[in-house]
């Protein structure tokens, strides 16, 4: 078995079971540096006790002198200003850990829309980066409104039939014909990114068949 990794972000952190569960049954827990004193303020309520992240990730200006102190045995601080604490995070994860069956981002969207467009925009940089599909790592950005993924060549979805589904892409010369949606996405042409939200699965698998490879968010309730 794979190891199953969450990274807590300093967005909405999550009140509903699902990703609450996924923190939970996570094999490692790694925060954000934001995100630390939120994840430490709900341990209790997850774990029923007190529990540290495995590490903490990022520039630390948002950790005080005493705790840098007291909880050094967990704490990685990277310097560089050219990513945000999200990409350090991911990038440890993925050069330091083996063996990875899945990564799950919690409390990465909500708070400011700035943050959770680039942080969901991020998904599709990682999954091209690190070749996820290749490597069979499932990495899923979870709310308690929504899942979502970056996919990058024809694939096949298991959502469940009346599913919420929306597809995002920056790539215009992406077409996308799809099997299995209310709305076939066949003519869509992705030079905008409300161009193939707001659709609906009609059948338990959706078949998204690519043009050519690039990347797609897929956002699912």
């Amino acid at each position: 078995m794979g190891q199953n990794i969450a990274i807590i972000c300093n967005g909405q952190f999550p009140a509903r079971e699902y990703p609450l569960y996924l923190i939970r049954t996570a094999d490692k827990i790694v925060c954000c540096d934001g995100a630390f004193d939120v994840f430490m303020r709900n341990s209790v309520k997850i774990f029923g006790k007190e529990r540290l992240p495995d590490l903490v990730i990022g520039d630390l200006d948002s950790i005080s002198g005493s705790k840098l102190k007291k909880y050094r045995d967990v704490i990685v601080k990277v310097e560089e200003q050219e990513n945000n604490d999200l990409t350090k995070a991911f990038s440890h994860i993925m050069e330091n850990c083996s063996d990875i069956t899945s990564i799950s981002i919690l409390g990465a969207t909500g708070k400011r829309e700035d943050h959770t467009i680039g942080n969901m925009s991020l998904l599709m940089e990682y999954a091209k980066k690190y070749e996820l599909e290749k490597k069979d790592i499932s990495v899923c950005m979870v709310s308690d409104y929504s899942t979502i993924t970056a996919i990058t060549d024809t694939c096949e979805i298991s959502c469940g039939k009346g599913r919420s589904v929306s597809i995002i892409s920056t790539d215009s010369s992406l077409r996308i014909k799809s099997h299995g949606l209310v709305w076939p996405t066949d003519d869509v042409v992705f030079d905008n990114l409300w161009k193939a939200t707001l659709n609906r699965s009609a059948e338990d698998t959706v078949r998204l068949e690519f043009s050519h490879p690039s990347a797609a968010l897929v956002i699912m309730d």
